[in-house]
């Protein structure tokens, strides 16, 4: 971690991907995040759900994810809907292939 620039720029990163995959929901007409006030939200684990009228295709999100690598997607199993976990391993260029899966799929609907 210190080859990368520290513990300050590893948060600033996780800070970007969170924020950049937060931005892609909220402006999203088919997904909704599950906490609302930005104060409250994980920068690790990134929980959505697809807007009521667009229930019936969380399957179909799940899968199209897997045909384009995305695996680990799918929420809790009493919960449903989707998690991202976006810990310091994963770099930003995975965020924007799950913000890039997310258009196209809604672009799809």
């Amino acid at each position: 971690y210190k080859q990368l620039g520290g513990i300050k720029e590893l948060e600033r990163r996780d800070l970007a991907k969170a924020a950049a995959l937060y931005g892609a929901i909220d402006n999203s007409r088919m997904f909704e995040g599950t906490v609302t006030d930005p104060n409250d939200r994980s920068i690790m684990n990134v929980c959505f759900v697809m807007k009521p009228e667009y229930k019936e295709l969380e399957k179909e999100f799940v899968d199209f994810c897997g045909e384009r690598g995305i695996v680990g997607i799918k929420g809790h199993r009493s919960v449903g809907g989707f998690r991202a976990s976006l810990y310091n391993a994963l770099p930003m260029e995975s965020v924007q292939v799950l913000i890039e899966a997310m258009k196209d799929f809604e672009y799809k609907h």
